[in-house]
């Protein structure tokens, strides 16, 4: 029964963390034998719940968290970009999101580090994500299959849910032709009032956009700050795309 309550220590433990930890916290924080933490984070990482990064530090995947499975390529990509979001979350302040996008368009938030200011942008990962209007869904459309792009555009339908959304179809596809030629997008007001969101994509070591970087702030901030902001994130991007193996 001891191992069974170490075990949930450990997860609960783990779930409280907003960064990966090397296995000499973990033994410090819970007063674990080392030799048993290191057996329980093993079993956790077999099963599916916990990874390592390239620095031998433990995080609990976000399955794990909110209850979805990473699908065979996300969890690599998490694993790659953390790192690099939890520097971007500290150098910028603000939140940092990171997103993929499937055949049918439909954006899936896989990982976040969340801004440490007390008036901070956040969101469920599980949370429903209107692609056209936020500037996650918007890099990942511009870059998304010709097919897939027209039949989402055919049947999406394009709601207001600011007065600052745009619901324009023409302009909506502008916008995408946009981002792909300056290689960013940006949701001002158009999804929640008072955030704003710059995204970059993230490409594989083929070529191909893989997942979307996103840096979430109160406007009043992005204002204040926004070409530094963009520099970030496309940045810190970049960054990810380079450990990913891409090269242009």
């Amino acid at each position: 029964m001891k191992s069974a309550g170490r075990i949930l220590d450990l997860l609960e433990y783990m779930a409280s963390r907003r960064e990966a930890v090397p296995l000499s916290q973990i033994v410090r924080d819970l007063e674990f034998p080392k030799s048993s933490a290191h057996g329980l984070v093993q079993t956790l990482s077999a099963r599916g719940h916990v990874v390592q990064d390239d620095a031998g530090r433990y995080m609990l995947v976000e399955a794990s968290r909110h209850g979805f499975p990473f699908r065979r390529h996300e969890e690599p990509l998490v694993v790659v970009a953390q790192p690099f979001m939890e520097k971007l979350r500290d150098e910028s302040g603000e939140t940092v999101l990171l997103a993929t996008m499937n055949a049918h368009c439909d954006v899936r938030r896989l990982a976040k580090c969340v801004s440490r200011h007390r008036v901070r942008y956040d969101v469920n990962l599980d949370a429903a994500i209107a692609a056209y209007c936020t500037a996650t869904g918007r890099v990942l459309l511009a870059y998304a299959p010709k097919e897939a792009l027209e039949h989402y555009l055919a049947r999406v339908q394009l709601l207001s849910y600011t007065r600052y959304t745009v619901t324009d179809l023409d302009g909506i596809r502008d916008m995408l032709v946009r981002i792909r030629r300056d290689g960013y997008a940006l949701n001002n007001e158009e999804f929640v009032t008072g955030s704003t969101g710059l995204a970059a994509p993230i490409h594989d070591a083929g070529g191909s956009v893989v997942a979307a970087l996103n840096l979430g702030m109160p406007t009043i901030r992005y204002v204040e700050r926004r070409e530094t902001l963009l520099l970030m994130v496309r940045s810190a991007a970049d960054d990810i795309s380079r450990a990913l193996g891409y090269r242009r």
